[in-house]
């Protein structure tokens, strides 16, 4: 989270291009939603597991960030293919997203209808709630994204599950009333790449095509992938170290 801030803070001030970062997550981790209530994480099954817990800048509900491939776009305001509205900045990428998994054999759609960000939902779990231009394949929900925009700039970030079984998050919330109820709802509603294409495909088959696909659908030229500028990667500790390592940030609501 500290580095796509980073990367923002400085894409924002025209100090770096526009950048798609591709990344994992070691440990696991279960993201909260910016305005998404603390409580909702069952933060002593998290220990148990040997998962960490944060706070994203970007809205939406809980993701748990295992054998899940993440995606930041991050862009200046007056970007053409996110300038406007949020809905019009959603549908632009998520002609990228479907194009990546067109590469990788699927059929995917995205559906137009605009959902108001709840962070109360009685869902705390990202894939279990609808959201914008929601990518799903054979009805099943496959990519989960979320926006945050400033003055300066625009981080959506989306969470896209690989393998294993789609229910683990539900472990680690605490709102769960009725597990297998809860198991079974997210299990008709979302699903991972391996589940839909009967094997788990490779990491970088999938990065590959997400580069690929934002690259022929948004018409974008990308230089070959770089590490962190100096400047990014100072900003980058710092937030680490101030912000998203910080009760304060994590517990804010």
């Amino acid at each position: 989270m500290a580095v796509d801030e980073a990367i923002l803070d400085h894409v924002g001030a025209g100090l770096s291009l526009p950048t798609l970062r591709l990344y994992t997550w070691q440990p696991g981790c279960l993201s909260l939603g910016f305005s998404q209530p603390v409580s909702h994480a069952n933060q002593q099954a998290l220990q148990q597991h040997g998962w960490h817990l944060v706070r994203r800048p970007t809205g939406g509900q809980a993701v748990l960030h295992i054998d899940e491939l993440t995606y930041a776009v991050i862009a200046p305001l007056d970007e053409p293919r996110v300038k406007g509205s949020v809905l019009t900045a959603y549908r632009n990428l998520s002609l990228g997203l479907l194009a990546a998994l067109r590469i990788l054999g699927l059929q995917p759609t995205a559906d137009s209808v605009y959902v108001q960000e709840q962070e109360n939902s009685r869902d705390p779990a990202c894939f279990q709630n609808p959201s914008n231009y929601e990518i799903t394949v054979k009805g099943y929900k496959l990519v989960g994204s979320a926006q945050a925009r400033r003055a300066d700039g625009v981080l959506q970030h989306g969470s896209i599950p690989i393998f294993g079984e789609i229910t683990r998050v539900l472990f680690c919330l605490s709102r769960v009333q009725n597990l297998s109820t809860a198991q079974e709802q997210l299990r008709r509603h979302a699903a991972n790449l391996e589940s839909i294409l009967g094997k788990a495909p490779d990491l970088t088959a999938v990065q590959a095509a997400l580069v690929e696909g934002f690259a022929s659908a948004l018409n974008l030229n990308f230089t070959p992938p770089q590490t962190l500028t100096r400047r990014e990667e100072i900003r980058a500790e710092e937030l680490a170290r101030t912000k998203y390592q910080s009760d304060r940030w994590t517990a804010r609501v």
